[in-house]
């Protein structure tokens, strides 16, 4: 008679009831971490040992075939993990699934789970451009489109779970990780976290998408990695678990990933009241929760709240997490913990049923084996998504009228990253992450700025001068994955002074009509690049000596186009008045050269806006643009503000904006308020532009910020031509959080502005809203809608 737990036509509750019956303690235990193991088509698996190891204080274990007849819960990124041909990998993969599945006593089937926030982290996969990029869009249908790309690469090899998208609400673009965030707006991100989520998820629902890093990451004490958190819990509700609340109530994300840092003193991976009283309880979040790499071991070697492993694994097990990523640092005394009374068994069974339900949904017990003649990397069609994304979010600041390129201008290609595949990609894309390994990987799939301009230009047209080094030799930064360790020495930093390439770089702007001069940063997890994971910042000066580049390449009277790539926003020291144009480009991905030469040529439109602003220095941080009124202190900070703010972006035409019309100045408290403005293409050329509306709460109980985003909308329009918007706001979205913790939504004048960027305001309407104090429900309504007719 077959067990009801492998009848795939029996409910999933009794089939997790069945299953959960037979198991032994220690079979339960197996399910709740993860394994890092380097896979072998032969079986000759073996454990991934790094420097993280030591910091964790993982001892020597048992033989891993011992182990894995127990079953496991999660095998850590198999194809991520070392250079290996995807074919390989899943070979490999079905290899250790075959062993779980046929040799251990109940065939219990492990979930493969990857990074996937820029493409799949693997070998040939494609690289996409970065979250900055995404949000730079201001598109979440193409973004949902973009997720659903990576999502069909991911699930041709296997994969499961995904560890993306990143809701961490840009703060302090020192932060190494701001490359990861959809930007410094908690709206804007949770409005694009869902498309991803969406996306990535797929229709059927047949992988999981994982938010992190819960919560208040981006916030850290000196925009420093890891660092503490100093948030009430009002502005933590209102600005950085917003975002998490949308994705999970909204797009149904399938997993929740804390943080490393502390907040108030609370860890994230032990902290009960956000994982599970406002997560399950007030979210309804039905999804699993799983450590952040390391994270539980953090509790007693970083944070000293708990004594040893096994207590860690009780504290976080007991606070809300599911599994403990990467591997068993901690989970392998759970035994010990139940013994010492520190967890019960039926915690243990609560967590073991909602991680066998979600595989039995997923289907694994079904299907555990995946097809290495149907992987799909790169297709062609994701290639054309990749590249549009990318020429979506170049964002042009200054153009003094040099761009688009007409004619067939000789053109001096100059900069350290115009011809450096890595300086394209982010922390966590392939190529990148496996700096931090001492491994290489190639990078052929990456066209450069200057191999698309020498192809889009012409060959004759073309000189290159590298100007200036940023890394000479990339190799693995200062040991600190996912904390300090020993093991290898701090290293200076890597970041290169060498001024002896400048005066070619000079020679060739000389000898050319315009020069486009590509500067930036170089992702690379902890210290090993510019940028990323553990590569925080203390100048928002560009890296080394692309300064004194610039200013050399000024001087020669050439108009200087600066094409700047990376993960955050550098100054240019007041050189903004100088060049000719400035370029935003984050890290655009393989295709990102393709996008840089579209637009400079004109082929394409720049359609990016701003989603972090430009600090005027380093000094003004933290800034972003909704801030309170007195963040800039009294009187004003000099330093304080932002030469471009969030939201701006220039076009090749103009666009003026009629006056906002309110369909009523009074709106009751339960419900919409409706403006309608008109936008014409006053210029010569066809263009889009991003229609953005804020809100500003007049008077509120609580100190509100200057201004928020609450709708936005693009709109291409020919020359001459007009469309009307319409945008819907429920007052719900007029929210704020009340010292108890509850969102409400007062009475009293709201003003609406509408506008082309947070410092653009074309006009401003006031409107009423009546009624008593309004406490949200649970599904409160949080996205705005906007419909164009013209």
């Amino acid at each position: 008679m077959t067990a009801i737990y492998k009848d795939a036509n029996r409910p999933v509750a009794e089939r997790v009831a069945d299953l959960l019956a037979r198991m032994t303690p220690e079979e339960k235990f197996a399910q709740m971490h993860g394994l890092w193991l380097v896979l072998s088509e032969e079986g000759d698996h073996r454990e991934r040992t790094d420097l993280s190891d030591e910091f964790a204080g993982v001892s020597a274990q048992e033989a891993l075939a011992e182990r894995l007849k127990l079953g496991v819960g999660q095998i850590t990124r198999p194809l991520g993990t070392h250079i290996v041909e995807a074919k390989q990998g899943v070979r490999a993969a079905n290899r250790l699934q075959k062993t779980l599945m046929e040799e251990t006593r109940l065939g219990i089937p492990a979930l493969f789970h990857e990074e996937c926030l820029v493409g799949l982290l693997c070998k040939d996969a494609t690289l996409f451009p970065s979250s900055l990029n995404y949000g730079s869009t201001w598109d979440p249908a193409l973004i949902k489109r973009a997720a659903q790309h990576i999502g069909d690469e991911a699930r041709s090899t296997g994969c499961k779970q995904g560890l993306a998208p990143v809701l961490d609400v840009s703060r302090d673009v020192r932060w190494g990780r701001t490359e990861e965030t959809f930007g410094e707006d908690p709206w804007l991100v949770g409005v694009m976290a869902c498309a991803y989520v969406e996306g990535l998820q797929g229709e059927k629902g047949d992988m999981l998408a994982t938010l992190k890093h819960y919560v208040g990451h981006s916030f850290s004490e000196g925009a420093r990695n890891h660092a503490p958190v100093h948030l009430g819990f009002c502005e933590l509700n209102d600005t950085f678990l917003l975002p998490f609340e949308m994705a999970v109530k909204c797009a149904n994300a399938g997993s929740v990933m804390p943080a490393y840092h502390d907040i108030d003193n609370q860890p994230g991976h032990s902290d009960s009241f956000l994982l599970t009283t406002v997560l399950r309880e007030q979210w309804g979040f039905e999804g699993i929760i799983v450590a952040d790499y390391g994270g539980v071991s953090l509790l007693h070697q970083h944070h000293g709240v708990t004594h040893d492993a096994a207590e860690s694994a009780a504290l976080a097990f007991n606070a809300g997490l599911d599994v403990e990523l990467p591997k068993d640092d901690c989970a392998r005394h759970l035994a010990q913990a139940v013994e010492r009374g520190l967890i019960t068994m039926d915690k243990v069974d609560e967590i073991v049923a909602r991680l066998l339900a979600v595989k039995f949904r997923l289907g694994l017990f079904e299907h555990p084996y995946s097809d290495e003649q149907k992987i799909v990397l790169q297709s062609e069609e994701t290639r054309q998504v990749t590249r549009e994304v990318a020429t979506r979010s170049l964002t042009l600041l200054e153009n003094n009228g040099v761009l688009p390129l007409s004619g067939s201008p000789s053109v001096a290609v100059v900069g350290p990253t115009a011809d450096d595949p890595l300086a394209l990609l982010s922390g966590y894309s392939f190529p990148v992450h496996l700096i931090i390994s001492d491994m290489l990987e190639e990078t052929s799939q990456v066209t450069t700025p200057l191999a698309a301009l020498r192809q889009t230009l012409g060959e004759g047209q073309i000189r290159y001068a590298k100007g200036c080094h940023i890394i000479e030799k990339r190799m693995a930064g200062a040991p600190v994955f996912p904390g300090d360790a020993s093991g290898k020495p701090m290293q200076a930093s890597p970041v290169s002074h060498d001024t002896s390439l400048i005066p070619d770089a000079v020679r060739a702007a000389q000898e050319s009509e315009v020069v486009i001069a590509c500067v930036g940063d170089l992702a690379g997890l902890f210290q090993s690049g510019t940028v990323g994971e553990g590569s925080d910042t203390d100048s928002l000066t560009l890296p080394g000596v692309q300064q004194q580049l610039l200013e050399a390449l000024v001087e020669t009277g050439k108009p200087v186009v600066v094409v700047m790539t990376g993960g955050r926003p550098y100054n240019l020291q007041g050189l903004e008045t100088r060049v000719a144009a400035l370029l935003m480009a984050w890290a655009p991905g393989q295709e990102g050269g393709w996008a840089i030469a579209d637009v400079l040529t004109g082929r394409a439109e720049p359609q990016g806006r701003l989603v972090v602003s430009v600090p005027k220095s380093a000094g003004a941080m933290p800034y972003y643009y909704n801030h309170k009124l007195k963040s800039g202190g009294t009187p004003f900070a000099f330093h304080f503000g932002s030469r471009y703010p969030f939201g701006y972006g220039q076009s090749w035409t103009q666009f003026t904006y009629g006056e906002p019309e309110l369909a009523t100045t009074q709106v009751p408290i339960e419900g919409e308020i409706t403006l309608r403005v008109k936008v014409s293409n006053t210029g010569a050329r066809s263009g889009s532009d991003v229609v953005q509306l804020y809100v500003r709460d007049r008077v509120a109980s609580m100190v509100r910020p200057v201004q928020e985003l609450k709708a936005f909308q693009r709109v291409a329009l020919s020359p001459g031509e007009t469309a009307t918007l319409t945008f819907t706001l429920p007052v719900d979205m007029l929210n704020f959080t009340r010292r108890d913790g509850q969102r409400i939504v007062e009475p009293g004048e709201f003003e609406l502005q509408i506008g082309a960027s947070s410092a653009d305001i074309r006009g401003r309407a006031t409107v009423t809203v009546t009624g008593q104090t309004k406490v949200l429900p649970q599904r409160w309504r949080m996205m705005s809608n906007c419909e164009v007719s013209r």
